[in-house]
């Protein structure tokens, strides 16, 4: 049975359909790599649920309504759906307004109405406490308004206003208010009409005073709105703040006024320079100036007639007092001539947010401070002693203004990041602190250990390893829980740090610092709910601690339950089975049994009698032979070091039994070839572990023994090489693990009596090693004396050899023959045979230790170094290799082993080494020994105060264009080996110094040396094409090199801040000039002060060989800068640079004179372009208007590589995103999407301005875009009005000013620009080169002419200075804080006024005051580069590159601010936490933060509900390259596969992402859908093809696995069904063709013919023709990459198949733009199959129509360009075809027309129709565009 027989897979996850990444359901046993069959974010539903709530769809809690909600909007009136209407109502456009508005007009006004909800079983369930009623009554008319009010006890209460009423009317549950009109006489008609110049007015209503003024009840919520005729209304809104609808957000801003500023939306329009109470009227009932109320109450009398506060029709801008009601009356009245009043009514007295208050006054508005029962008359003005106000503006009291405001101490701060390159596959070792800890998993396949810093969880059959990365120190302690939930792991390093981990997804819920100095021991409960520690603290004394975990993999938080200190010694502690709150400890002399209550833990001793002086090692709970777990049916068994096993009843606290354990010979007489490790007469037990039966133990003479419970005699027992330190049974009784002190674990298989060795390890650290590849094996040394090979594949030890008199120090494997060399401390380097493990040949030319050993990959030269400094050469191209050359004083001198100080590259022509400093690196030609670089490596630490130098040096494969260099802050640093550019890179795993790093030896993996060994799988592409010529590397002569370097760090012997160029040439001198210059303590000045000694450094020549640029940013002052508020006045301020023009030239900077590419920094906030192949033409012919036969209809996907690239608002519903270099508008009510093409590259970043009007996105430059382009897209239209253009690599950030009058573009890390631009000319208004990187920009939302931006090292305050028609900016640089050390500020967004939130690179957030420039708080907010913060109110939420998303509470922080030094971050609460599929890259909010949406680099857009702690996918796509479409019969649904490894699922009608199997490790390279013949939905299926040679079978209905078969050794390419769906066609690689049954999972019939090619293209169709010449009733044919064709008659249920046709064609030319042979593509043609329609076959861009019949080509039809991908329509005679130039062609077959179309980012290498031919998919990388097939 070929192809695997069928093997059936034994695990498959399934993820629920919530959104959030789903859980995983182990099944019993495991098979890797495994599949997923994930339900992708909740289908359907989930996602429309999604959208609803996004989009204001469905009712939910009361936070989202913040800050205002537009009731109309919300409930969608223009649907009538959760709404009704009667009579007369219609939209009209009003002309004040210009705007529609809905006119209710009628002679009766109950007939004509529009109601919300619906229906009066609804409710709107609106909880703002304002209602805003922008409504206009018709002249001469009447109208009404009825309001239906919820209290809080759930009585409803009708509130009426009318100009129909005449007096006030109250009953329990009805209100009636006469609305008044005021003409401009003082006569007032309460029952008239509305006069005829009747303006538009707000209404603004406040129903917590209406319900509490008139009926002493609560305001609970808003139930129903009916508007009855006769008026006009624009709309409703509801609030919890009380807004000014005469004051503009922009004028507030710009005076800086303490009111609400009406919103945008809410706003009634006003001429310029006029009023707007000339034109409006606002109406606000009850009045701020009423106190009849409150007092009526407080006196128990009836309510009054009418309730009138006023009309506040000219309402002072600033803090109001209280007075008197201007009426005693209570009707709202309206104005019509606004006159003056005689006395202004203030609005509510609202407390500044910045001054912490004793006293606390609910929000009354109509009451005085005099009038409130028990109310001090002094209270307010105690309450306002903190502040002053001064017309309208909060004047900070002078009592505390200077307060300092500093960071709290930090301290240092150690973070670790894994590196996207590089993934752990596999590691060599166990242990590290303790070799105690290794646990059985729940179904006994797997086990779980530490070894060092990393956890690691292998499957004991199949040997897959998997692992928990995360710990900087060695993991002291593990527990597991007894579902397989949650693994708590500690380290070593003081004070201990706990993780809880989820076992299944690997992913590190919670880490916490343990109250614990150092943590020895750690137990779980067997539901997870409770973990116990025990450890010591800081003076050394034990201490139990329990943690409360149930809440943790619900968002929750880690919970301290108890906390105990005791005096007796414990060794071990476990918790009960039978009960969670029950423990048992076990030590020196000691039993306890503890109990967990009342938030105590409580123990008491068993009295051991005589036995109490013993030293008790272990304990282990056992069960009852009938499996009871009560307390009653429990012993607990103890063991001692002196051979005794203790029984005691756990019950009773008494001790039942004591055996001792006796040695079967004397202990004077020593076991064969082994050592005694027994002391004293009984036998030292260490471990023991109780099934049901028998009871496991180990010992310190080596040996697990198994003895049944009552000890009479041993069952069977196993040897070790060493003491055992741990035993352990599996959960089912059949395995017992074991693990000894000298690092071997391993299990007896109790029912086979077979011991299997899962790990063994050195005991010492490992110095060196050297891979062979002929044999896949590895050779390591180390300092326990021994030399160990390993087999690569396995990761298991083949043999050891040992020295007791000498340490080897360096090996190294022959590449040719079986033997290799040793170096050892002695200074000798000898050559053994593997054959017969004999010495060849010795050498003793060197006098110290040897450091490293290399041979050339040609096996002609080996190299060798000591301690000394020597270098000895030697030729092994002879049979006894000789010493050809040594060296002395060449490689750096260290008395310690660096067995990778030299390093060979992979053509065997350069040597490189660390010398002959310790900073240095240097390259020789190997067979010359000529130098031919020098690269110092001394400032590649930048996080240290000291130097960093080398300590071990290692060439990539391949060209040798990579250099990897170890350094001496235990990280791996990757180096150009031509120019030495330098790319810093921090693989996390090791705790200790990082010896060797070497590739193994098919170049796929990377091994890491130090405490362990590691191999990592590289999973980075390759950078450039070797094929391609290199640019030549920089080089500077003389000293000029070493004085830039000195002119940009100053050369004051500190460490360098800035990687210097490396030299060509021997090491320049040091230079001169041993001072910095004046002047560059940290700042850059372009000024006239600066001398003439210093622009002497810089070449002349390479002065006028740079364009001319506008100049660097500039900084007067570095320090002091901040101490005070900034004020230009006193020099704080620097001018940056003048307005910019095309012809000004300025001085240049120091901080410009740079050579080389620039170094992108170590932050992921700054976009990449995806590396593509392909070339756009710059020129396309497109069809003529309205004649295209494609139509763009829907792009699947998200660009997940740019940044802020996706922008929405939840007042308008306005939604964009990016996606390649379209910007795609979608609407989230039904799905539509809008495509607004024109960028000629990838879009990098997107800005909506305040008013939702204008789009701004950027793309970066490229083949056809010599500058970064920025279109100004206008969004009601979907136009693009202007192109902007300035940028020379990419933009970084865009943003609008709070006014929407300017746009500030900011360049990334290479253009180092930023600029900004008028809205209302599109010109250029000032453009500044910037000194340092900047990572982010925003505009001050209260003063448009102030932006902050954050960079590398500073946070720079710039103001827009405005000199007529120039514009200009003046800059004011901080400094990072100390407190955050080496970190950059990575994000920033404002808060509340003044305050400023900053990310940095650390994971830290610091808050900054905007208003005194400095720094007063920060916390640990991640543990990763935060990339997105927003802040909104007293809600914060961060985004980070460890994937998670957190919403804090800062509401705290403007009180902290006040406090200066004192102030404490702890503080600041996180609320929520969620940890999505990638790092955060793009998110938005609502003002109340409570709903968003966010992207993510995984191609994922979120749909986040903090209120719902849930993450629901929006959008989603591949996150790499698409690989194949396929359609259903019914074209119901499709499915795609990618190069990450998944087979998705969407439903072709929404494009929603249904079901996603998921295979890891893996990439999926084909698929196919099963034929129309199996029409049945449990025969729908799909085959995928997998880079292993595995295909699988997945059931759709039943969304699970169903078939794995590995018929191929090679990656599949193509695949495909028969025509009856019973047989599996498969092409490899390899150029096999495999043909298989699913049903019985054989591969029964194997095709060689195209053997040597791989196989690009599989389709079958039925044979319809009989002139054919062949039996069968399906042909299908096999297209392969040397452009030949097969064609095959076959009958597969008779096992025919026969050859009807081979074609083979000439080569085509190379393709000049890609340097490669086009793909070799060939298909039937729908409407006559008789005809193959084949490109890419020839010497010409053609397509080819081959006739079956006529056995010739029938037709050629001319292409552009080479085809890379064919589609053939089945619904009409269409083909499409897809171009490496980013474009695609529709032929009309029939009349001949081609039309071109773009729309993609990259080469269209997927074209496929759907089975009707309606709709078109195409795909270029992840990018998926559905086209939409219209008739011409």
């Amino acid at each position: 049975m070929a192809g695997g027989g069928g093997a059936r897979p034994a695990h498959c996850r399934l993820v629920s359909r919530s959104g959030s990444p789903g859980l995983e359901v182990p099944a019993a046993s495991l098979t890797l790599p495994r599949a997923e069959a994930r339900p992708a974010g909740g289908g359907e539903r989930s996602r429309r649920a999604a959208l609803e709530r996004c989009s204001g769809g469905v009712p939910s809690p009361a936070a989202w309504q913040h800050p205002f909600l537009n009731v109309f909007r919300h409930f969608r009136v223009d649907e009538w759906k959760r709404s009704s209407k009667e009579g007369d109502v219609a939209v009209v456009t009003d002309k004040v307004l210009k705007s529609a508005v809905y006119r209710i007009r009628g002679s009766v006004s109950s007939s004509n109405y529009i109601q919300l909800p619906r229906t009066s079983t609804q409710s709107l369930g609106l909880t703002g406490r304002y209602l805003y009623v922008l409504f206009r009554p018709l002249p001469t008319k009447h109208f009404v308004i009825h309001l239906d009010v919820s209290t809080q006890d759930g009585q409803v209460i009708r509130v009426s206003f009318s100009n129909l009423f005449k007096e006030f009317k109250s009953s329990a549950t009805w209100l009636q208010f006469p609305f008044v009109f005021e003409t401009k006489t003082s006569r007032r008609d309460l029952a008239g009409v509305a006069p005829p110049d009747v303006r538009w007015t707000c209404l603004q209503l406040d129903l917590h005073d209406v319900l509490m003024f008139y009926l002493n009840r609560h305001h609970g919520h808003l139930k129903s709105i009916r508007l009855c005729a006769s008026l006009l209304v624009r709309n409703l809104y509801t609030s919890d703040l009380c807004f000014d609808p005469a004051v503009t957000v922009t004028e507030a801003r710009r005076a800086k006024m303490s009111v609400n500023p009406v919103p945008r939306e809410m706003a009634f329009p006003v001429p310029k320079g006029e009023s707007w109470h000339d034109h409006y009227i606002h109406v606000r009932f009850p009045s701020d100036g009423s106190k009849a109320p409150y007092e009526q109450v407080e006196k128990s009398c009836p309510p009054p007639e009418a309730v009138f506060l006023g009309h506040v029709s000219r309402r002072p801008p600033h803090p109001v007092v209280f007075g008197k009601p201007l009426l005693s009356s209570g009707s709202p009245v309206a104005q019509i001539s606004s006159p003056i009043l005689p006395c202004q009514v203030p609005s509510t007295p609202r407390l500044l947010p910045e001054v912490s208050l004793t006293y606390k006054q609910p929000e009354v508005s109509s009451v005085r401070a005099s009038g409130i029962p028990g109310q001090r008359p002094s209270a307010w003005d105690e309450a306002t002693d903190a502040h002053r106000v001064v017309r309208g503006k909060h004047v900070l009291a002078d009592k505390w203004s200077g307060v300092p405001m500093a960071l709290e101490d930090l301290g240092s701060c150690k973070l670790f990041l894994p590196d996207p390159v590089l993934r752990l596959k596999g590691v060599i070792g166990f242990g590290g602190h303790s070799t105690q800890w290794a646990l059985w998993t729940k179904d006994g396949m797997s086990v779980v250990y530490p070894c060092h810093a990393v956890i690691v969880v292998l499957h004991v059959d199949t040997r897959q390893q998997r692992f928990f990365l995360g710990h900087t120190d060695k993991v002291s302690a593990l527990a597991l829980d007894g579902n397989d939930t949650l693994l708590a792991s500690a380290q070593v390093q003081p004070p201990s740090m706990v993780r809880l981990w989820d076992f299944q997804t690997g992913g590190c819920l919670s880490l916490f610092r343990s109250p614990l100095h150092t943590i020895c021991s750690l137990s779980f409960s067997g539901s997870g709910a409770l973990l116990c520690g025990v450890g010591k603290d800081k003076h050394g004394k034990t201490v139990v601690v329990a943690w409360g975990t149930d809440q943790v993999g619900l968002g929750g938080e880690v919970v301290v339950l108890a906390k105990v200190h005791t005096d007796f010694d414990i060794q071990n502690f476990r918790i009960a089975v039978f009960d969670e709150t029950r423990m048992a400890s076990c030590g020196r002399g000691s039993v306890r049994l503890w109990r967990l209550r009342g938030g105590a833990l409580r123990s008491c001793a068993v009295d051991l009698g005589e036995y109490c002086a013993l030293e008790l090692t272990d304990l282990a709970f056992a069960q009852a032979p009938d499996g009871h777990r009560a307390p009653s049916a429990s012993i607990l068994f103890v063991c001692s070091h002196s051979g005794h096993i203790l029984e005691i009843d756990h019950q009773h606290m008494a001790v039942q039994h004591i055996r001792r354990l006796l040695p079967t010979q004397p202990p004077a007489v020593p076991l064969t070839e082994k050592q005694d490790f027994s002391l004293g007469p009984g036998i030292a037990i260490s471990s023991l572990s109780v099934s049901t039966a028998t009871c496991a133990v180990g010992s310190e003479d080596g040996y697990l023994r198994l003895w049944p419970l009552d000890f009479s005699s041993v069952l069977l027992e196993a040897e070790h090489d060493g003491p055992v330190g741990s035993v352990s049974f599996s959960p089912d009784g059949l395995r017992v693990l074991s693990t000894t002190t000298s690092g071997h674990l391993g299990f007896l298989d109790v029912p086979s009596r077979e011991y299997t060795v899962l790990a063994r390890s050195h005991m010492a650290p490992v110095l060196a090693l050297s891979t062979e590849q002929n044999r896949g094996q590895m050779a390591t040394v180390s300092l326990d004396h021994t030399v160990r090979i390993w087999d690569l594949a396995t990761l298991q030890q083949l043999y050891d050899f040992s020295s007791s008199g000498e340490t080897p120090c360096a090996v190294a494997f022959h590449p040719t023959s079986p033997n290799f060399f040793c170096g050892f401390s002695s200074g000798a380097v000898r050559s053994f045979s593997l054959e017969d493990s004999g010495v060849l040949v010795e050498h003793t030319r060197h006098r110290g230790a040897i450091t490293s050993l290399v041979i050339t990959p040609d096996g002609r030269f080996l190299f060798s170094s000591c301690s000394q400094g020597s270098l000895v050469q030697y030729n092994c191209a002879v049979s006894r290799c000789c010493v050809l050359r040594v060296a002395a004083n060449t490689v750096y001198q260290d008395g310690r082993p660096n067995p990778s100080i030299l390093a060979v590259s992979g053509d065997s022509c350069r040597l490189a080494f660390v010398g002959p400093s310790k900073c240095m690196v240097t390259v020789m030609e190997s067979a010359s020994l000529d130098e031919l670089l020098h690269v110092d490596v001394s400032t590649l630490n930048l996080a240290s105060n000291h130097l960093d130098w080398a300590v071990a040096v290692c060439f990539s494969p391949g060209d040798s264009g990579h250099l990897l260099v170890s350094t001496s802050s235990n990280k791996i640093v990757v180096l150009d080996a031509v120019s030495g550019h330098t790319l810093r890179k921090v693989y996390i795993g090791h705790s200790e110094p990082v010896h060797v790093v070497a590739f193994t030896p098919d170049q796929q993996q990377v091994l890491s040396v130090g405490d362990a060994i590691f191999l990592w799988d590289v999973l980075a592409a390759p950078e450039s094409d070797p094929s391609e010529p290199e640019a030549p590397p920089v080089h500077e002569a003389g000293s000029s090199v070493g004085q830039l370097e000195d002119l940009a760090s100053g050369a004051s012997g500190l460490p360098r801040q800035q990687v210097p160029i490396p030299s060509q040439a021997s090491p320049s001198p040091l230079s001169v000039h041993d001072r910095p210059f004046e002047g560059s303590a940290g700042t850059f000045s372009t000024s006239d002060e600066e001398g003439p000694c210093e622009e002497n450094h810089v070449s002349e020549a390479f002065l006028q060989a740079q364009a001319p640029t506008p100049p660097v940013l500039v900084e007067r002052e570095a320090s002091g800068a901040g101490d005070g508020p900034r004020e230009p006045a006193k020099g704080s301020w620097a001018p940056a640079v003048a307005p910019y023009h095309r012809s000004q030239t300025g001085e240049w900077s120091l901080r410009r004179v740079k050579a080389g590419p620039p170094t992108r920094p170590d932050s992921y906030k700054h976009f990449t372009a995806r590396y593509k192949a392909s070339t756009r033409v710059k020129s396309v012919s497109f069809p003529p208007v309205g004649r295209e036969q494609l139509r763009l209809k829907t792009v699947v996907g998200y660009s997940g590589n740019g940044r802020a690239n996706m922008v929405w608002r939840p007042n308008t519903g306005f939604f964009a995103y990016t996606c390649g270099r379209l910007v795609v508008v979608e609407d989230l009510h039904s799905g539509t999407q809008q495509h607004w093409l024109g960028h000629p590259q990838e879009i990098s970043t997107l800005a909506l301005n305040q008013d939702g009007q204008v789009l701004a996105s950027a793309s970066c430059c490229g083949n056809t875009a010599a500058r970064c382009q920025i279109r100004i897209w206008d969004v009601p239209k979907g136009l693009c009005q202007h192109v902007l253009s300035h940028h020379d690599t990419a933009v970084q950030a865009l943003a609008f000013s709070p006014d929407d009058e300017f746009l500030v573009t900011l360049g990334d890390y290479a253009d180092l620009t930023l600029a900004l631009w008028s809205m209302a000319t599109y010109e250029l208004l000032s453009s500044t080169r910037l000194p340092e990187p900047v990572h982010g920009v925003a505009f001050n939302p209260w003063d448009a002419n102030e932006l902050i931006s954050v960079g590398t090292s500073a946070i720079t305050f710039w103001l827009l200075q405005h000199h007529g028609t120039d514009t200009s900016f003046q800059v004011h640089r901080e400094p990072v804080p100390e407190e955050l050390g080496t970190s950059e500020l990575t994000s920033l967004c404002y808060g509340a006024s003044p305050l400023l939130y900053c990310g940095s690179s650390s994971g830290q957030v610091c808050v900054w005051d905007t208003g005194t420039g400095r720094c007063f708080l920060a916390w640990e907010a991640d543990e990763g580069e935060i990339g997105v913060l927003l802040c909104s109110g007293s809600r914060l939420v961060s985004g980070s590159n460890t994937r998670r998303l957190r919403l804090w509470a800062v509401g705290v922080v403007p009180e902290l601010r006040r406090k200066g030094s004192s102030a404490r971050s702890n503080s600041v609460l996180m609320e929520r936490e969620l940890t999505l599929d990638g790092a955060v890259v793009s998110a938005s909010f609502d003002s109340g933060m409570d709903m968003g949406v966010v992207g993510t680099t995984a191609g994922t857009l979120w749909y986040i509900s903090w209120t719902e702690g849930t993450s629901t996918r929006l959008i989603s796509g591949h996150r790499s390259k698409v690989n194949e479409v396929v359609f259903s019969p019914s074209e119901s649904h499709c499915a795609t596969c990618g190069e990450d490894g998944s087979v998705r699922v969407w439903s072709l009608a929404s494009m929603e992402l249904v079901i996603q199997f998921q295979v890891l490790n893996q990439s999926c390279l084909c698929l196919a859908w099963t034929p129309p013949s199996c029409g049945r939905p449990e025969q729908q299926q799909v085959v995928a093809g997998y880079s292993d040679g595995t295909l699988r079978v997945f059931s759709i209905s039943r969304t699970a696995m169903e078939l794995k078969m590995h018929p191929h050794r090679t990656a599949l390419t193509a695949i495909a069904f028969s025509t009856d769906g019973q047989t599996i066609l498969s092409g490899d690689k390899d150029g096999l063709v495999a043909i298989s049954r699913p049903c019985t999972g054989m591969t029964f019939r194997v095709l060689s013919d195209h053997r040597g090619a791989p196989i690009s293209s599989i389709q079958s169709t039925s044979k319809e023709y009989e002139d054919l010449g062949v039996e069968g009733g399906e042909l299908w044919l096999a297209a392969s990459g040397d452009q030949r064709v097969s064609i095959w008659a076959s009958d597969w249920l008779r096992d025919r198949c026969e050859l009807l046709e081979w074609l083979s064609f000439p080569a085509p030319a190379a393709s000049e733009a890609l340097g490669l042979l086009p793909p070799s593509l060939a298909a039937f043609c729908p409407w006559d199959r008789a005809i193959l329609v084949c490109v890419g076959l020839g010497a010409h861009e053609e397509v080819l129509f081959y006739s079956l019949r006529q056995k010739q080509v029938v037709q050629k039809t001319p292409l552009p360009f080479f085809a890379m991908s064919l589609s053939l329509s089945p619904g009409a005679q269409l083909m499409v075809v897809g171009f490496a130039e980013c474009m695609l062609r529709l032929l009309d077959c029939v009349s001949g027309t081609a039309q071109d179309f773009e729309g993609h980012d990259d080469s269209v290498h997927l074209c496929r129709f759907t089975p009707s031919g309606n709709l078109l998919f195409t795909a270029a990388h992840n990018e998926i565009l559905v086209w939409e097939v219209t008739s011409p």
